[in-house]
């Protein structure tokens, strides 16, 4: 009847079985974090290139 000693103690047990793992909440906003920095860097990339095609339009108009 080993079953009847898991009831109640889900705290205890967490604490020394899924110590050196990472909890499902931590793993998600770990991947929500790093969905973030790639849409961030890809922004960046997206807006320097913007950047550098206006900048030689613009100068492309005024050398002539």
């Amino acid at each position: 009847m080993a079953f009847f000693g898991l009831i109640g103690n889900d705290r205890r047990m967490a604490e020394t079985v899924y110590s050196d793992r990472e909890s499902a909440s931590e793993r998600t906003a770990r991947k929500r974090r790093a969905a973030h920095q790639r849409a961030a860097r890809t922004a960046d990339r997206q807006g320097q290139a913007w950047e550098d095609t206006e900048r030689r339009r613009q100068d492309s108009g005024r050398n002539r």
